[in-house]
């Protein structure tokens, strides 16, 4: 909350100094640090086709902007004020944008109003609509008129278009999900990290990313009792000293933390601990299997296709129905959702002593990511052809 407060203070200050009058820019909002993911291939793409023009990212979470405040894709990046009609005109008389993008979601209708008002082209990328937003209800009229703001809609799902459709809105075109082109060119670049190799050799390796304490309750009992080929990586969300102490605790099988691993033999041991941030992507590249954090309890379910771009089959918790990703990658089986440790290790036994189970799974996985990419390309012809 400090950080949601504190870093509202200098927005204008940072974008006086980063922006100046005469500066052609576009203005990219991501709520968090996933939309941001979402966005960057867009980003990328219009620094090649519009290399005269500045970016600006504004995050609504401390958790995108103090993660991603350095970027260098962004030549500003700053907290987005809260939405009154003074911040909303200040704001965009600041960064003067030819174009603003909005990532999935968040609407706040003062700067949409005002994006409007200045005849500022407003697009929405990789949206997701549910029959439960405010927007779909009896009541919903004022931000029903905020969404008429929008030039254009590039929705991720069938159900997002059908849901518009059904409140009058045509403007849309189903493009997907701009995260598969993210993750697709993962695959083309050197993932390789030496002490992960020193670390696996010939075992199997699961590679546990961002989890949470909830997860790790799932994942100890098959740690713990795990056959001596296979090894584990975990990349913990939060890298908390004491949290990751907890959880060393409570593994039984020799553990070692990155930090650690120049002062041993890393391959003598059986679990690593990622504590520090930034590899994950990478570590993915070494997985025979993956588990994905943050459904196995109310935060969130994190980045399932960073691995799945390797091919690796995926275990998650039970909590993804607003993923839906995660339904239509379940439906393939290619990924698995367990409720408890008990079914946690019986997929982690399956996958492990079946090769053709998991490969097959694997191979799903693989193919989804590359069956579902292009997204962005869909979102910068229609830039292309409707720039001023």
């Amino acid at each position: 909350m400090k950080l949601f407060v504190n870093g509202r203070k200098d927005v204008f200050e940072i974008l006086q100094q980063k922006i100046s009058s005469e500066d052609k820019t576009i203005w990219f909002h991501c709520a968090s640090l996933g939309e941001f993911e979402q966005g960057v291939p867009i980003m990328e793409a219009l620094k090649k086709i519009k290399p005269n023009h500045k970016i600006v990212i504004s995050f609504f979470s401390p958790s995108g902007f103090e993660i991603k405040k350095n970027t260098v894709l962004a030549d500003a990046v700053v907290y987005l004020p809260m939405d009154t009609k003074s911040n909303a005109k200040r704001f965009i008389k600041a960064i003067h944008p030819s174009l603003a993008i909005f990532v999935k979601y968040e609407f706040w209708p003062n700067y949409l109003f005002e994006l409007q008002r200045k005849n500022i082209s407003t697009l929405l990328v990789s949206g997701v609509f549910r029959e439960n937003q405010i927007f779909f209800k009896t009541y919903g009229s004022f931000m029903r008129k905020a969404l008429t703001t929008f030039e254009y809609f590039f929705v991720q799902d069938d159900n997002s278009e059908t849901l518009l459709q059904s409140i009058g809105f045509k403007n849309i075109t189903i493009s997907g999900d701009t995260r598969f082109d993210r993750v697709s060119h993962q695959i083309e670049m050197d993932n390789t990290l030496k002490f992960a190799e020193e670390f696996k050799e010939n075992s199997l390796c699961i590679v546990c990313g961002s989890t949470w304490p909830e997860d790790e309750v799932l994942l100890l009992d098959y740690i713990n009792n795990a056959p001596e080929n296979v090894k584990f990586i975990i990349a913990p969300h939060k890298i908390e000293a004491t949290k990751i102490e907890s959880l060393q605790e409570k593994i039984v099988k020799k553990t070692i933390l990155h930090s650690e691993k120049d002062e041993v033999n890393i391959a003598e041991y059986a679990v690593l601990i990622i504590d520090c941030i930034g590899l994950l992507s990478k570590i993915y590249s070494y997985a025979d299997i993956a588990y994905v954090g943050g459904a196995a309890g109310k935060t969130g379910l994190h980045n399932i296709l960073e691995p799945a771009t390797f091919g690796v089959p995926i275990v998650i918790g039970e909590n993804y129905d607003e993923f839906p990703e995660a339904i239509r990658l379940r439906d393939l089986a290619g990924l698995f959702s367990v409720k408890d440790s008990s079914e946690c290790s019986e997929i982690f036994n399956k996958l492990v002593n079946n090769p053709n189970f998991r490969n097959k799974a694997g191979m799903i996985s693989g193919h989804f990511v590359n069956k579902n990419t292009g997204a962005t390309q869909k979102i910068i012809n229609y830039i292309k052809a409707t720039s001023k």
